[in-house]
Order: C-alpha cells, then sequence, then structure tokens
C-alpha cells in the first residue's frame, strides 16, 4: 500500500511545484492563451504550459516508483510525443491533421512497444475475438486518437479536464487494483496525483492553463492505460469497463461529431454546443459547471465499479441516473427562461 500512495504524492508534489515554473516559461516564451473568440471564457491571456508540469509529475512518479518493463517504456515514449506535439500546437498552432498525425505516432509507439488492442470481448458472451496484427495496429490507433481527443475537447473551463482525468484515473486505479493489477494502477495514480497537483492553480480564476499538452498527454495516458487492462475477468466486462469510466468526455465528442455532421459541419471545427457550454448556458457560472461535471464523471466511475463487481443492476441504475442528469443540466430550460419568455409574449 506504501507504494500506491507514494506514487501519488510524487506526482501530487513534482507537479504542484513545477506548475509556477510552467507559467513562467509560458509568459517568457510568449505561449499565452489571448481571447480571441466567444468560445473563451476568460478575458486576459492567461499561460498554457500546465501539461508539462503535469507530464514531470506523471513521468518521474512512474520511473521512481515503477520497475522497468517494455509496456511502461511505450506508455512513457508516447505520452512524450503526444506531450511535444502539444506544446508545439500551444506556441504554433498545428493544423488539425498534423496533431491527428503526431497522435498515430504516439500510438504506433505503444504498438511497438506490445500495448496494444488484440482483442475484444464477445458482447453478450464469454471468451475473446483476436484481431490479426493489422487489424489491432488500426483498432489501437483509433482507440488512442479517440480517446486522446475526448479531454482535449472537454478542456473548456479551468479544472474541468484536470479534475475529470483525476476522477477517472481514481477510478481506474481502484478497479486495477481489486483486480490485481498493480502497474496499471499505480500508473493511473500517478495520472491522478499530477493532475490534482496541478488543479490548484487551475481552478476557477485559472492561473494557468494546461493547453494542449496536457489535455492530450492525460487523454493518451487514460487511453494507454486502458489498453493495457485492469480487467481480468469476463471478457464482455472487460470491454466495458474504460468506455464507463470515460464515459461524460466520450460521450460529448461523439456528441459533437453527430451534432457538426447533421449540421454538414468539419468534424474538427470547433463550436459553442459542448456540455460544459450547454450547462453554462442554463445560468450557472463556471464553478459550478465543472463541480457538476465532476459528480456526473464520480457516479459514472462509481458504476464501473458496480460492474466490474458484477452488480450490473445497480450499475445500470447509476449510468442511466448520470444522462438524466445531463439531460436536466444541459437540455432543459431553467424556470427563470421559461418565466421570460413567458413575460416577452405578453
Amino acid at each position: 500500500m506504501f507504494k500506491y500512495i507514494l506514487i501519488f504524492l510524487i506526482a501530487a508534489g513534482i507537479a504542484y511545484i513545477f506548475t509556477p515554473v510552467a507559467l513562467k516559461l509560458a509568459i517568457r516564451i510568449g505561449a499565452m492563451d489571448v481571447p480571441s473568440d466567444d468560445r473563451r471564457m476568460h478575458t486576459s491571456p492567461i499561460p498554457r504550459l500546465g501539461g508539462i508540469a503535469i507530464y514531470l509529475g506523471t513521468v518521474a512518479s512512474i520511473v521512481l516508483v515503477l520497475p522497468y518493463s517494455p509496456e511502461v517504456t511505450g506508455i512513457l515514449l508516447g505520452g512524450t510525443v503526444i506531450l511535444i506535439t502539444g506544446i508545439a500546437d500551444d506556441i504554433y498552432k498545428l493544423s488539425p491533421w498534423a496533431k491527428l498525425a503526431c497522435q498515430a505516432a504516439s500510438a504506433i509507439v505503444l504498438f511497438t512497444f506490445g500495448v496494444r488492442i488484440h482483442f475484444i470481448g464477445v458482447p453478450f458472451g464469454s471468451g475473446y475475438l483476436y484481431f490479426p496484427w493489422i487489424i489491432s495496429l488500426i483498432v489501437t490507433v483509433i482507440w488512442i486518437a479517440g480517446i486522446t481527443n475526448t479531454i482535449n475537447l472537454i478542456d473548456g473551463l479551468d479544472g474541468l479536464a484536470a479534475g475529470v482525468a483525476a476522477i477517472a484515473s481514481l477510478s481506474l486505479a481502484y478497479i486495477a487494483y481489486i483486480n490485481q493489477r498493480p502497474e496499471v494502477s499505480l500508473i493511473t495514480l500517478a495520472v491522478a496525483g499530477s493532475s490534482m497537483g496541478f488543479l490548484p492553480f487551475n481552478f476557477n480564476p485559472a492561473k494557468i492553463f494546461m493547453g494542449d499538452g496536457g489535455s492530450l498527454f492525460l487523454g493518451f495516458m487514460l487511453a494507454a492505460v486502458s489498453i493495457v487492462g485492469p480487467m481480468k475477468g469476463a471478457a464482455a466486462i472487460a470491454t466495458i469497463i474504460p468506455v464507463l469510466v470515460l464515459g461524460l468526455p466520450i460521450f460529448d465528442t461523439a456528441f459533437a461529431i453527430f451534432r457538426r455532421i447533421i449540421k454538414r459541419k468539419p468534424i474538427m471545427e470547433a463550436d459553442k454546443e459542448h456540455l460544459h457550454h450547454r450547462i453554462l448556458s442554463k445560468g450557472m457560472d463556471q464553478k459550478r459547471t465543472v463541480i457538476v461535471f465532476y459528480t456526473l464523471s464520480g457516479i459514472l466511475g462509481i458504476a464501473a465499479v458496480l460492474v466490474n463487481n458484477n452488480m450490473f443492476v445497480y450499475g445500470f441504475l447509476l449510468i442511466i441516473l448520470t444522462f438524466a442528469l445531463v439531460y436536466v443540466f444541459s437540455y432543459t430550460k431553467r424556470e427563470e427562461q421559461i418565466d421570460d419568455n413567458q413575460r416577452d409574449r405578453r
């Protein structure tokens, strides 16, 4: 148990210490998030290289606590590729296709070191469906790119991405621990620790943003550890657990893609219709909106634990509750708005 506490504290401490350093570096080299459109929630330039501190906390704690293994090496190398990609984007603004190519490269690094999706659980049955290596590579690249971008896309409010990543990491860490996968548990605790060490500087009002370097790195790490696999139980459950833990950002990303296709807009074109934007539009401030997201993510994390423990009914009820709350917070009109509309008609 000492190792689990130690890796979390090392990651949190290093991230906390180096976040002010990253802040000064960002100011010095001009890596600032300047509000240039109505999607920005801030009104003055804010440094955006906080991902460096998150990276240092995560990597240093893993190197210090975990023994060497090809899988861990692959995850750290792939994470380094992603961090460099994100920092380049924070400074030079890469094209979406350039970022996607770099994400594919990081997935290939993982694949080379044996971190890959080479089977899938048979739905509603037992056993596994194994993939040929080329299909395994394609599926691995799609999974890594998809999950990496889900965290990036929800990084729209102060403290949102860091908090959601921490909650998802803690959920995966617990599930890995009870399934006797200590290496997965330790890696996810490192991610959780570095996220929480960074959070005091990033919660509203934020002094620094994690930038694409941080959000892409966190998304990549969560995607990678879910491939390593915290599950040793039924095949179908092993497939479902990571999707449940990351359910909120996955839902938001999937709905964003669907929305843009319906409106015949480019899939990679940003908009103000993400879940956090919709909740804000109902009259909540940033802090309350972020707390709502934390709560919903926590509920889904608990649901994943229940499903892992074969408590399917309770897990399913919590999933229904989560998306019912998403609907209430995001897609229903507030009474004040309805009253205002009625007064306008009069």
